[in-house]
This record gives C-alpha cells, structure tokens and sequence, in this order.
C-alpha cells in the first residue's frame, strides 16, 4: 500500500473512533485544553497563538480563545487561502464578526491583519509520540508550519483525544512534526 493509501485508511480508521466521543468528554477537554494551553502560551511567553476553530468531533477551542485573551496573548485563526497554499493566521478577537469559509470553518474577515504566530494549536486526524501528524489530506498545516519555521522559531501543538493516537504515522518529505501534543489524558512532548 501507497503512502496516500495508508495515510487514508488510517485517517478514516482514527476519525471513526474520535466520532465515539461523547459531549460530556468533549467538554472536559475543551476545559483542559484551555487551562494547561493557555498556561502554556504564557509560559513560553507567546504573543500571538493561531488556534484552529473546531468542526465537527474535533477538540473544541473556543474557551481556549477565551483564556489566551485573558492572559494578554493575541489570538490568530486560519483563513484558506486556496489549494496548495499555506494558511494565513489572521488576528481575530471574540467581540469581531467571521466568515463562513471552506467546509464551514469560521474565519477572520479579509481586512483582518495577517501575523506569523509564535505558537500554534494544531488540528489532526491522528498523531504519534514522535510527533507525526496526520492531517486531512490537503497539506494546508504541513505548508504552514513549514513557511513559519522558514521565517522564525515557532512552537506546535497537536490537540486531539487520546483515542487518535497510532503506533506509527507514514510520513512523507513535506510532512511537518509538532512539538508537543495536548491530549484529554496527557501532554506529550515529542522531540
């Protein structure tokens, strides 16, 4: 089987068991994740976090929105700006109207200022302790963090349930690492 094949079965496999979660469940996390997120940003000293807006099953993170603005750290969410380009993370705030873009994800509106984050809170289908992420398929975070780390140091965090944890992830040379991943039971560092 194909790196391609692999990397789709195994994302649909994952995407099954995160469907089991239950709102009790995706609640606590959202708690967990916006206590030890934000003391996290503030530890490192980050003036500016991109956080994913959350579909779907995925981790929510608004209340991580909230407690990175009550810590003083400016908050940045993605904008797709077309097939095969990286995000641009614009500065939003929880009082200022969004977009509706593709697949139904909030974003900043267009005259929203772009900035290159320090940390980012990182969507995906899957991870391993190594730190391999597997993503959706369109490599929009993998050309992200790949411009961002050309440009200046950066930080990334993987956000998901344990449950989306494999042995193994195929990786590829475009594919990006996280640094760190935030899961409901523990946070792991990768490298």
């Amino acid at each position: 089987m194909d790196s391609v094949s692999a990397k789709a079965a195994l994302r649909k496999e994952v995407i099954a068991r995160r469907s089991l979660i239950t709102a009790i469940e995706q609640q606590a996390f959202a708690q967990r994740l916006a206590t030890v997120g934000a003391d996290f940003a503030a530890e490192k000293r980050a003036s500016v976090a991109a956080v994913f807006w959350s579909i779907g099953d995925e981790p929510p993170t608004f209340p991580l929105l909230q407690n990175l603005a009550r810590q003083g750290i400016a908050t940045a969410l993605p904008v797709i700006q077309g097939r095969g380009l990286p995000l641009a993370m614009r500065l939003w705030k929880e009082a200022e109207p969004l977009a509706e873009g593709q697949w139904g994800i909030k974003e900043p509106l267009p005259e929203a200022q772009e900035v290159f984050p320090d940390l980012l809170f990182v969507p995906l289908a899957a991870y391993d302790r190594a730190g391999n992420r597997l993503g959706y398929g369109a490599g929009y975070y993998d050309r992200t963090l790949a411009r961002l780390r050309a440009m200046k140091p950066i930080i990334t965090v993987g956000v998901a349930y344990g449950i989306q944890e494999t042995q193994t992830i195929p990786v590829d040379a475009t594919d990006e690492p996280l640094d760190y991943v935030l899961t409901d039971r523990e946070w792991i560092i990768c490298r």
